[in-house]
């Protein structure tokens, strides 16, 4: 099989690391810029919306499919992380037809890429010369607390493999989603203290209708978790609420949610305000923060937050 394929709608699905350096600056010598979405696969409508945004800033989008190995402790969920590659082409080849800019590219690595026989290794260990990847990125102050506290490889398997797609793709724009708030953070702080000449674009949370924040793990919640998992959602715009009422103290507003989100049957794993740039704990509201949340519905961890202005 050829390492780029043609697509629906023009799309290209691209499965080897010198393909995708080859293409991407082909089209940078043509004189069209380059977004990047990284993704996980199994996509939602929360992917969708970076998609659109990064075909607002550049002519080309590629999109990378990738369950990362190393930001899962041995203990997590890697092995029943959803993936299911042939849907996430099949609902590429249906976004990408829409009438936008150029449709993206989609290349395939890792977890979801080996289901069809073709592996990308990123952080994989190898046999032959020099054995396993031994070489990480840390951003080590952004990394602390929050979900670096309960997973502590985390950020480094996620910082070393966006470095390692930044290399690979060359883009001049990468979208994020705000619901992995501190991942942003994280990869902003990377982008600026390594160099790389890349703005960093953060979306804001996509929610379902009832406010439920999207997430590839969704799925994996039975029907009496997904209703139990609304009590993030909910007492987080109460706290929101409360503060835009005057509420200051921190303390307060996180026992408030600890307690919605227990009483509703879930496991808080941390309920932290922290301040917007740098992420540091703060006690009482008098600058922006943003409220972050991790709370466990049965056997899934789900993350949400709100950003809070004065």
């Amino acid at each position: 099989m050829a390492a780029a394929e043609e697509g629906g709608g023009g799309m290209a699905v691209i499965r080897d690391k010198g393909e995708m350096r080859s293409w991407s600056r082909s089209r940078r010598k043509a004189g069209g810029g380059l977004a990047l979405v990284p993704t996980m696969g199994y996509l939602h409508r929360g992917h969708l919306s970076l998609v659109e945004e990064a075909k607002k800033r550049a002519q080309f989008a590629v999109v990378s499919i990738y369950v990362n190995p190393g930001q899962f402790a041995p203990t997590e969920d890697l092995d029943s992380y959803p993936s299911d590659l042939q849907g996430t082409s099949v609902g590429w080849r249906r976004w990408g037809s829409m009438p936008s800019s150029a449709p993206p590219t989609f290349t395939t690595m890792g977890k979801a890429a080996a289901l069809e026989g073709k592996l990308v290794s990123c952080v994989e260990d190898r046999g032959g010369e020099g054995a396993g990847h031994e070489t990480w990125i840390r951003v080590e102050r952004l990394e602390k607390g929050l979900c670096g506290s309960s997973r502590p490889v985390f950020f480094r398997g996620v910082a070393t493999v966006v470095a390692k797609l930044f290399n690979i793709v060359e883009p001049d724009v990468v979208v994020f989603g705000k619901k992995d708030y501190q991942q942003w953070r994280i990869i902003r702080r990377m982008v600026r203290d390594l160099d790389f000449a890349i703005d960093v674009v953060g979306l804001e949370v996509v929610r379902e209708i009832d406010g439920l924040a999207m997430s590839s793990r969704n799925v994996l919640l039975s029907p009496t978790e997904r209703q139990q998992a609304l009590s993030i959602s909910e007492s987080l715009l109460k706290a929101k609420v409360a503060v835009e009422n005057g509420e200051t103290s921190c303390e307060g507003l996180k026992a408030s949610v600890t307690w919605s989100i227990t009483q509703a049957g879930g496991r808080v794993d941390y309920a932290e305000i922290v301040d917007q740039e740098n992420l540091g704990v703060v006690k009482r509201i008098r600058s922006p923060v943003v409220f972050c949340v991790a709370a466990w519905f049965g056997k899934v961890r789900l993350i949400d937050n709100v950003e809070i202005s004065l």
